[in-house]
């Protein structure tokens, strides 16, 4: 071997090295990198509040379920973390502005339920949408249930989307079921997420039966051709119910329009003594203060009768 033939080995080994070494080095960087920011995300306040808020198992799953059904990517942390601020600074905004502790605490409780409300809307307007398109949906799930042998409920439900036959937003509800019974997720957390999300007793039976089939192993075709036989039947009364839900959403908006009409005309007919007696008298800041919270009231009482009714 000559010393040519020597050198060029030497030099392919050193760059051999040194490439290894390069790449163990970004292996190595990259790995830290990724650990720091697992640490910096386990460490953040959001993520601190979902472990305190942990420990309280219903209120837990109760806001967990909500923000799950609306499938937003809101954690439950940023949620509590929002709600904490808005607490706040409704409160200073309430002591600043009103200056009594009942301006101060009405305030408080009414900026800090605003996100919680909002959602409450968003997954009752989503149910509204949804009431109408679930019996289609049950019905299209138990034709590919019956051609799939009536055995393979997860494959059934796999061939239903697949098909692209269901319409929105009750394909976004069935895939969201089938993502959960496809992952790590148990039955009961499936159907659970399911019966939150269409939020009507149909879904309760539906949801029921699905984890017969699922747990037991049992066959669900009789059962299926009943709740539809049965939702068929109460389809009229379905429309009447949908027609109900409608008038308490407007009626709750009723009253918070009202009190706007009657501040506008005073302001409009004299607006020097309207400012007077509504803004600078405490006793009309506290008159004003009681209508809006009676206000808030019956608004919290009608989003209550429409999750009842649903």
């Amino acid at each position: 071997m000559t010393g040519l033939q020597v050198g060029f080995i030497v030099l392919l080994f050193m760059l051999v090295y040194v490439a290894i070494r390069m790449l163990l080095r970004a292996v190595i960087r990259r790995s830290a990198a990724r650990s720091r920011l697992a640490y910096v995300h386990e460490q953040t306040i959001s993520s601190r509040v979902s472990r305190y808020m942990s420990r309280y198992n219903r209120l837990y799953r109760h806001l967990n379920d909500l923000l799950e059904s609306l499938q937003y990517k809101l954690s439950l942390g940023a949620l509590i973390y929002m709600t904490t601020m808005l607490v706040l600074g409704g409160g200073i905004t309430g002591a600043m502005l009103l200056g009594s502790i009942k301006g101060t605490a009405t305030a408080a409780l009414m900026a800090g339920s605003l996100p919680y409300i909002i959602l409450r809307m968003k997954l009752i307007s989503l149910q509204m949408k949804a009431r109408l398109d679930f019996l289609p949906a049950v019905e299209l799930f138990y034709q590919y249930y019956l051609v799939a042998g009536q055995r393979n409920i997860r494959k059934a439900l796999q061939i239903t989307l697949e098909e692209n036959r269901m319409m929105y937003p009750m394909k976004a509800v069935f895939q969201q079921l089938n993502h959960n019974l496809t992952t790590n997720r148990s039955v009961d957390d499936s159907l659970r997420v399911l019966t939150v999300t269409l939020g009507h007793l149909w879904a309760d039976y539906f949801a029921n039966i699905m984890r017969v089939g699922l747990v037991e192993g049992n066959e669900i075709g009789d059962n299926l051709k009943e709740l539809i036989t049965d939702m068929r039947r109460a389809q009229r009364s379905d429309q009447a119910e949908r027609n109900r839900l409608l008038e308490i959403r407007l009626a709750n908006f009723s009253s918070f329009l009202f009190l706007l009409v009657f501040l506008a005309v005073n302001f409009k007919l004299n607006f020097s003594n309207a400012w007077h007696y509504y803004v600078e008298d405490p006793d009309g800041r506290n008159m004003v203060l009681d209508g809006g919270l009676f206000i808030f009231g019956s608004f919290l009482m009608g989003l209550y009768l429409s999750v009842r009714r649903m």
